[in-house]
């Protein structure tokens, strides 16, 4: 797995419910473990950007609910900071279900921006995204790149 360039911090535990940020029919998920995931003795695992997560569906079509699917942490709330110095937050928790270790996406769309430090670890993730987010503060889930250059210049 390839190293992603910027200090992160791990914001979401076993148990936080997140988001699904692509059409594969899953709607929200609840994290229940972190592949390839190191902590310290007596301390409970998170997840951070771009980690490879277990979740388990809680709503969405009925043939998916219940299922322990694998999961790509695309956004999340807490901000970290990239090597650049510039810190970056999202509006939301969210991820995106994989179909196989490679991280082929399950869907063939991602609703709303995904991380940069994705698109470096996730290729295949990075194709179905609408926008990556690259070099702004705080991202909205709904919006394109369009409105973030029209919010940029208006603030």
């Amino acid at each position: 797995m390839k190293a992603i360039s910027a200090v992160r911090t791990k914001a979401l535990n076993i148990g936080s419910i997140v988001k699904v940020a692509d059409n594969s029919g899953a709607k929200i998920a609840k994290i229940t473990g972190v592949k390839r995931g190191k902590s310290t003795k007596g301390r409970q695992i998170a997840a951070g950007i771009a980690d490879h997560v277990k979740v388990s569906i809680k709503k969405g079509l009925r043939e998916m609910k219940g299922q322990l699917l694998d999961a790509v942490v695309v956004r999340q709330k807490k901000e970290w900071r990239r090597l650049s110095g510039e810190r970056i937050s999202f509006e939301d928790n969210a991820v995106i279900i994989i179909k196989d270790e490679k991280g082929d996406p399950k869907g063939t769309q991602a609703k709303g921006p995904i991380a940069k430090e994705v698109a470096e670890r996730w290729p295949a993730i990075s194709k179905i995204a609408g926008a990556v987010a690259v070099s702004y503060t705080h991202l909205r889930a709904h919006e394109t790149s369009l409105h973030l250059v029209c919010r940029l210049l208006l603030e």
